[in-house]
């Protein structure tokens, strides 16, 4: 052995377990859904702060509904995809990751369709439609970073990458589209129903 050289350890870290590092991965997620969670409420926040219960009368509430179902849908076809990873069903897991990517670009389609529609009931310029803008806004682009997380997934996943023992990633990003849902379920009675 060279001066100054170690011996290699002769027995394996026991914190360097898939075990260990699928639960600090699980935590490291959990953490940060939570930091998006404190920037959600505070945007809900400021819309109550700042406007009461007030809202404008012609809202189209049916939109608001259609694309919210549209939503929800996608996350029963993503707790599928992640299912199917778990189970090692390669065909059922690229199958309802795409479904799910599909429904969220509907849901985007139909943001664009609300935006346009604010924009000349509630243009920017005024209270309600900073809130309405800001907080769909937001919310849009969480939808719009999760299509292109599932996106990835789908591209990584098309040669069977994912399975019992290497599911970790579709379950995170299916997390992280649940966690955008839920979101949703509170932007959407605070502008469209209060």
């Amino acid at each position: 052995m060279a001066i100054g050289a170690t011996a290699s350890p002769t027995h394996a870290d026991p914190h360097d377990t898939p075990e260990h590092r699928l639960g600090i991965n699980r935590l490291g997620l959990w953490l940060f859904i939570a930091s998006e969670t404190f920037l959600f409420a505070a945007m809900l926040s400021a819309r109550y702060y700042l406007l009461g219960t007030e809202r404008p009368e012609d809202l189209n509430q049916p939109l608001g509904f259609v694309i919210s179902m549209v939503l929800l849908l996608s996350s029963l076809f993503a707790y599928r995809g992640e299912t199917c990873a778990m189970l090692g069903d390669q065909r059922g897991l690229r199958r309802n990751i795409g479904v799910t990517i599909a429904l969220g670009l509907v849901f985007m389609g139909g943001v664009v369709l609300e935006w346009r529609e604010g924009l000349e009931l509630f243009p920017p310029s005024t209270l309600y439609g900073s809130v309405f803008f800001t907080l769909i806004g937001l919310h849009a682009f969480h939808v719009f970073t999760g299509v292109g997380a599932l996106a990835v997934v789908l591209w990584v996943g098309r040669d069977g990458r994912f399975g019992p023992e290497t599911f970790w990633p579709v379950e995170g990003v299916v997390k992280y589209w649940h966690f955008v849902d839920v979101a949703w379920v509170a932007i959407f009675p605070t502008l469209y129903l209060v």
